[in-house]
């Protein structure tokens, strides 16, 4: 049997396939700017936070990590209106892919703060920095800088999972795959091309914020890290004292 390709009639709905990519794009952008807030306030609870809030945070994790993404999405788009919260579709997806990037970007900026060595903060603390002026400004962007590439492909993980959202009727590139193939019969070429676009998404996506990474982390990284450093902290929640006049305890 053989297969005559078909992408003749296909212009009819780039505009449709544009749309699509655009709000892939607006998903993923938005849940990046807020799944990375979580992370990095669940990663400041999770290294120095009261007890009862850590586990919190580690429950979070858990749950988000060890369960599918699209069950998720299905609990936050029909499970929420039993509870008498209805948002719309969109706003449903934006929701599940906070929640979801949130949970990996926490553990990820926790293996970050957790790789500056002790001396960094000792040092700041010298110069007259409190504790939570030293994880602002001493620990954090050197940490964010160390896991940058993990968060990014993370990212890049949150937006191509993102083409299941297409399952509660949001209009993204899936959806309007989908759309187009059940109108011109032709699944293949449908798929075919929303493959490569997502591909290109994906290699254009990551070459931007590579380039955006370099430039915003320029140095910080290098300074930073030292994973071959004996007195990297073993116990952020004893040493990085952020609430009191607390200080950290000298090295041995």
């Amino acid at each position: 049997m053989t297969y005559a390709f078909d992408f003749s009639g296909f212009g009819l709905y780039a505009g449709m396939l544009v749309r699509g990519a655009a709000v892939t794009l607006g998903l993923t952008a938005v849940s990046t700017v807020l799944g990375g807030l979580v992370g990095i306030g669940g990663a400041s609870i999770a290294v120095a936070g009261p007890k009862w809030a850590r586990w919190v945070v580690a429950s979070y994790v858990e749950l988000i990590r060890n369960t599918p993404f699209i069950v998720q999405l299905f609990f936050v788009f029909f499970g929420l209106p039993s509870l008498g919260i209805h948002i719309d579709e969109v706003e449903a997806a934006i929701l599940a892919m906070t929640v979801n990037l949130g949970a990996y970007a926490i553990e990820i900026v926790r293996a970050g703060i957790d790789s500056i060595p002790r001396g960094q903060v000792q040092a700041a603390q010298a110069l007259g920095l409190q504790g939570r002026q030293v994880f602002r400004f001493v620990v954090l962007p050197q940490a964010i800088a160390n896991v940058f590439p993990a968060l990014l492909s993370q990212v890049l993980i949150v937006m191509l999972g993102s083409a299941v959202v297409s399952q509660i009727s949001v209009p993204d590139l899936t959806y309007a795959a989908n759309f187009i193939q059940s109108r011109n019969f032709r699944s293949f070429e449908s798929y075919v091309i929303i493959t490569i676009t997502y591909l290109v998404l994906s290699i254009v996506l990551r070459q931007l914020l590579n380039r955006f990474g370099r430039g915003l982390f320029a140095g910080r990284a290098a300074r930073g890290s030292n994973h071959g450093n004996g007195n990297a902290p073993r116990n952020w929640r004893d040493r990085l004292m952020w609430r009191g006049a607390r200080t950290l305890p000298t090295e041995r």
